[in-house]
């Protein structure tokens, strides 16, 4: 029907659908004529094309001075008493009426239809009372419903107490959602608004559990981590009622305006769940074993007091668990002691501090933090080396052939007292002034390099290459100071502690398969990889990156020792690192057992399932050690000035010119095109184009 009436009083034969929506608003705009009768037998006749199509499908536009408004029965009306109309509808409207009408009709179960309302709550039924009983009609959701409607006259019914007492509550839980939103909003914009030493604290936002669960769902959905639909729903509202793209770095930028992040806050460490902080009761146990120590190997230890101990570490270690003392015998022979903290001689396996530390896997190293695979206390005061003091330890000692293999071996609790602390810095130095008094870290150095030498010829690979180190002293700064050291791993001091540690692990798998000790062997076959391919290439990071592109994954057996191809050795445990690994420990657990006499411990079957699990988190760690390194790596970068040039290394081609390198004074891998000439191995000079840590974007350019 108003598909007719449009094209008789618009005077256009055919309506297309295209247009017709607009009609029908137009139409239903005006409900009555000025007599009051029933709008569906009137039409307000509106000649109100704006824009129009004309036979030849050109578009064109009719200004408002050229729209004529007609009335059927009124001459000359003034298109003014529309708003004036419209506007007298708006400030005659009372909400509180419906719900009067409500319970009468619900009373006498009737149904209206709008001019009956006008006339039920206005006590008339002109146009303007008909006008604003239709729109309180057509803006309600609580008490009325349309029964049907009868060309366009629709007709209402009161809904039930049970439906309007629902509808009701549901209104006051949505206005009062969105009260709470406004004023998180205002706390949001407050906060923004702040200076950053002004800014509330984390634990404020957490204060209040309506504030809590808004500022978590956007923490979830800036870290991609959120678990449920409420969460996003949530965050999205938010970020939408902010002015704010619906994004995860919309909310983490918000999240760091606010200064509930700090702005370097790590995003890993939060997506993957890292356990950083200890239960209590973890942490009460930690304590106890600390103020009531028993050694069950007291006893048994072998008194190794005597012997000159070097511990060589990083600067900023907090956990010493590995040292070395060295002589020559009167034979000509190198023997060397390996001396390896013994945390077992604290927590026993099944105890609470033990479950915690297999759940962590492995101590995580971050630029920023250390998160201890044992509460801090304990790994640090109780469980580590400490110079001058007599510390507990199990020590393997062997005795090295000529070419560098083993001719003897032993494992033994041990007691030792550490004489020297020493950074690789300092140990290369004494190494280098080559003083008479310090024979036995001479000794050492010759011991490695016979033993790599040794493993060489056994078909070891060598991957050694740039390796950084950066501490952020105030990583909650918006501008920390970033400490970053680059170290060579052929650097002769790591060559020492190195060959000294993958010594220890090839003893202590050979202790474990000729007495039948279930550990945990590593191996890594490599028996198809032909080294001989790339003597081409430059020794050190040139070789090191095409050789580790070729490696087959680690593998791992619990019965018996499986050969260890990039090492060059026919067995390997991981043993010198049992407060910062969890399969060391395991080892240690197995080895002490034996010791004493006991049977292990956990079966082969037990600690498969085990590694499965540690594995898993040990995976989770590296990556975020990586990432977390790459990222102040990044950072470092984007704040040096603007001219500096950077060496790079061409490790390898990519595509054409655009060549992998390797910055030197960073020891990061990035890529850049390269001039025409230049080779593998060659160094290059490149600035940087770009930084942006939080984006992981590095663009270089190299400088001809």
């Amino acid at each position: 029907m108003l598909k007719n009436l449009c094209s008789c009083f618009l005077g256009l034969q055919d309506i297309s659908s295209l247009y017709f929506p607009l009609f029908y608003g137009l139409i239903n705009l005006f409900l009555m004529n000025k007599k009051g009768l029933r709008f569906c037998k009137f039409c307000l006749l509106l000649t109100v094309l704006l824009v129009f199509l004309i036979q030849n499908g050109v578009t064109s536009s009719i200004k408002p001075q050229q729209v004529t408004f007609i009335v059927p029965g009124i001459d000359n009306f003034d298109q003014t008493e529309i708003s004036n109309f419209i506007q007298k509808a708006q400030d005659n409207l009372d909400p509180t009426l419906l719900e009067f009408a409500w319970n009468e009709l619900l009373e006498t179960n009737k149904s209206v239809t709008a001019e009956e309302l006008a006339e039920m709550i206005f006590g008339c039924a002109e146009p303007l009372e008909s006008y604003c009983a239709h729109l309180l009609l057509s803006k309600d959701e609580i008490y009325f419903t349309v029964l049907e409607t009868k060309a366009c006259c629709s007709v209402y019914g009161p809904r039930s107490t049970v439906q309007v007492e629902e509808l009701l509550r549901r209104k006051l839980a949505k206005e009062a959602a969105e009260k709470e939103l406004q004023e998180f909003v205002q706390l949001l914009t407050s906060a923004k608004s702040m200076p950053s030493h002004a800014k509330p604290p984390k634990s404020s936002w957490k204060a209040e559990e309506k504030i809590q669960h808004k500022i978590e769902s956007l923490e979830a959905y800036a870290i991609d981590a959120c678990t449920n639909d409420d969460q996003k729903k949530t965050a999205g509202m938010i970020l939408r009622a902010m002015g704010l793209v619906k994004t995860a770095s919309s909310a983490l930028n918000l999240l760091i305006d606010v200064g509930y992040f700090p702005v370097h806050v790590n995003l890993d460490l939060l997506k993957f769940n890292i356990r950083v902080d200890y239960p209590d009761e973890v942490i009460s146990a930690a304590e106890n074993l600390l103020s009531e120590p028993f050694d069950p190997d007291e006893v048994d230890r072998k008194d190794l007091t005597h012997l000159k101990v070097y511990a060589i570490d990083v600067d900023e270690a907090d956990e010493l668990d590995d040292a070395l003392s060295a002589t020559r015998l009167l034979d000509g022979r190198i023997k060397i002691w390996i001396h390896v903290a013994d945390p077992t001689s604290l927590v026993q396996p099944g105890s609470i501090v033990e479950r915690e530390a297999m759940k962590r896997g492995t101590s995580i190293f971050l630029p920023t933090a250390t998160y201890p695979m044992f509460p801090e206390k304990l790994a640090m005061e109780g469980m580590s080396l400490k110079q001058g003091e007599l510390c507990n330890a199990v020590t393997v000692s062997v005795v090295l052939h000529s070419d560098g293999s083993i001719a003897e071996y032993s494992v033994d609790n041990s007691i030792i007292k550490p004489t020297y602390m020493l950074t690789y810095e300092s140990a290369s130095e004494l190494l280098h002034l080559n003083l008479e008094e310090e024979v036995e870290l001479k000794i050492l150095s010759e011991a490695a390099a016979l033993r790599l030498r040794w493993r060489r010829n056994q078909g070891a690979i060598d991957t050694s290459t740039l390796e950084t180190r950066i501490k952020v002293a105030n990583p909650d700064d918006p501008e920390p100071s970033i400490n970053l050291y680059v170290e060579d791993q052929a650097d002769p001091a790591m060559r020492l502690v190195t060959e000294m540690m993958i010594l220890c692990g090839e003893a202590v798998a050979t202790y474990g398969s000729c007495n039948n000790i279930p550990l945990p062997y590593r191996g890594q076959p490599q028996s198809n990889v032909d080294t001989s391919a790339f003597a081409h290439l430059p020794e050190g990071p040139v070789r090191s990156s095409a050789l580790v592109k070729i490696l087959r994954a680690a593998e791992m057996d619990f019965r018996k020792p499986i050969r260890h191809g990039v090492l060059g050795l026919p067995g390997y445990v991981q043993f010198t690192s049992p407060i910062r690994r969890y399969m060391d420990l395991l080892a240690h657990y197995q080895v002490k057992a034996f010791l004493r006499g006991d049977s292990p411990p956990f079966s082969a079957g037990q600690m498969e399932g085990m590694a499965a699990t540690v594995n898993m988190h040990a995976r989770l760690a590296k990556r975020l050690c990586s990432s977390s390194l790459r990222y102040w790596i990044l950072e470092f970068i984007r704040r040096q000035p603007k001219e500096k040039k950077f060496r790079a290394l061409v490790l390898r081609f990519i595509k054409d010119r655009i060549a992998a390198l390797l910055l030197m004074e960073v020891g990061l891998q990035a890529s850049a095109w390269v001039s025409v000439g230049t080779q593998i191995g060659d160094e290059v000079e490149v600035k940087v184009e770009e930084a942006h840590p939080r984006d992981d974007v590095l663009s270089l350019k190299e400088v001809t």
